[in-house]
């Protein structure tokens, strides 16, 4: 059984159905669970944001907008949800955050960029499976 679960999301399609598998996964006993819904955010998506929005801080807003729906998604089924922003390149960020809280399972998307990029840069998912010591489930 799951307890501490850690979703990474990039607001994907193929991250949001990882967010609706890892509800699946747990339904039976999700009164015991918590999900840490983690958004790792780059370099490139922290300009692009700032050029977008005007400033850091109005950024940041719009990312936690962003994510409030799939926040409200888990709660409303019954799951304890934190919402984790963290700067950095996603893989290696995520797996820091592993480390930083007793977490037991790994959800992640398979693939959150287009396959030039994967082809060139290796997906998340893909580093993750190399290098997380739990159980990682990657959905498609």
């Amino acid at each position: 059984m799951f307890k501490h679960i850690l979703i990474a999301t990039d607001g994907s399609d193929n991250a949001n159905r990882a967010i609706e598998k890892a509800v699946e996964m747990v339904e039976p006993y999700k009164e015991h669970v918590s999900m840490d819904l983690v958004y790792c955010i780059d370099g490139d998506t922290s300009k692009k944001d700032i050029l977008k929005y005007g400033d850091a801080e109005l950024a940041d807003i719009k990312r936690r907008k962003m994510f409030a729906n799939k926040l409200s998604y888990l709660e409303d089924q019954g799951i304890k949800t934190e919402n984790v922003f963290l700067h950095g390149e996603p893989a290696k960020t995520i797996l820091t955050q592993l480390d930083s809280k007793p977490y037991d399972c790994v959800v992640v998307g398979s693939r959150g960029m287009n396959e030039f990029q994967t082809l060139i840069l290796g997906s998340v998912s893909h580093k993750l499976a190399k290098y997380v010591k739990i159980p990682l489930l990657i959905v498609k």
